[in-house]
């Protein structure tokens, strides 16, 4: 326990402790990250920061790499989130109907059927309810950025510019991953392949 509160390394290998996962120390080249398996697909967290100049930014992230099947994006963040926001084309906003979800997040998707079907399930809505910062997209990586994917690979990604110390809260965040991939695959959005990514 350090000063201000539980370092990374703790809090990392009580996750995965708890969740019956794999924490892998950081090296030179690698941060330290939680590898969980959630019904056999990878979901990855990890920490890394960013340098702005005279100061730094520390973004917590959450990643699972899939195949899809079709070229269904989205994007669920918090109103008053702007930064790290992607834009992409023919998105448009979307309500699912839920009053009070929709007075909180927005959501973005080139497919308003598929998005309103991700996001029917109430425990779902309930638990990204429960994120104070929450900011959920899939996509594929840039062209620009290194890529350990797949040829044809996309990701589910979670990020956010802050440290979460918080077990429980990487618990449910994994517990979203494992809804969502769940969500995705039942719509057949992506295949039933479980993909083994070196992040």
């Amino acid at each position: 326990m350090g000063l201000f509160g539980p370092s990374k390394r703790e809090v990392f290998e009580r996750l995965a402790y708890e969740v019956q996962a794999r924490y892998i120390k950081g090296s030179f080249w690698k941060n330290a990250k939680v590898e969980h398996r959630i019904r056999g697909r990878l979901v990855v967290l990890d920490e890394y920061t960013v340098s702005t100049g005279k100061s730094s930014i520390t973004y917590t992230r959450i990643r699972a790499p899939y195949m899809p099947k079709d070229h269904f994006r989205f994007q669920i963040y918090r109103k008053g989130l702007f930064s790290g926001i992607a834009k992409f084309f023919g998105a448009q906003d979307i309500q699912t109907g839920d009053d009070t979800f929709d007075a909180a997040f927005i959501i973005k998707s080139d497919d308003d059927w598929h998005v309103r079907r991700l996001l029917d399930e109430a425990a779902l809505r309930a638990m990204i309810m429960g994120q104070k910062t929450f900011h959920l997209h899939n996509r594929k990586p840039s062209f620009f950025t290194t890529n350990p994917l797949p040829h044809g690979g996309g990701q589910l990604e979670f990020q956010v510019a802050s440290v979460i110390r918080d077990v429980g809260r990487l618990k449910e965040l994994f517990a979203i991953f494992g809804m969502v991939l769940d969500g995705l695959h039942a719509m057949g959005a992506i295949t039933d392949e479980n993909l083994d990514v070196d992040y």
